[in-house]
């Protein structure tokens, strides 16, 4: 499965980067567990998407929890609860 993943405000300016195209392993099904597995990227990744930090997250815009299922070809968001214009 391969999905397109945004980063917002903070999280943009932590990771360096703002969008990306990620093939996710076949044992990575909801929006979380993608969280979690590009967590395991580095340290910087660890921290800026860690467990405990307040992160929104959406799937082709619509706001999600977690548990949702990801989607081939879906756009991930991932950004902090109040984001500056």
């Amino acid at each position: 499965m391969k999905v397109t993943v945004k980063f917002f405000a903070s999280l943009r300016e932590t990771l360096k980067i703002s969008q990306e195209s990620v093939d996710v392993p076949a044992d990575v099904k909801t929006v979380a567990e993608l969280r979690h597995h590009l967590r395991a990227r580095d340290e910087v990744w660890a921290e800026a998407l860690a467990e405990g930090k307040a992160i929104r997250m959406a799937l082709n815009h619509e706001m999600v929890d977690g548990a949702v299922p990801l989607i081939n070809q879906a756009e991930v968001a991932f950004f902090p609860p109040v984001t500056g214009g």
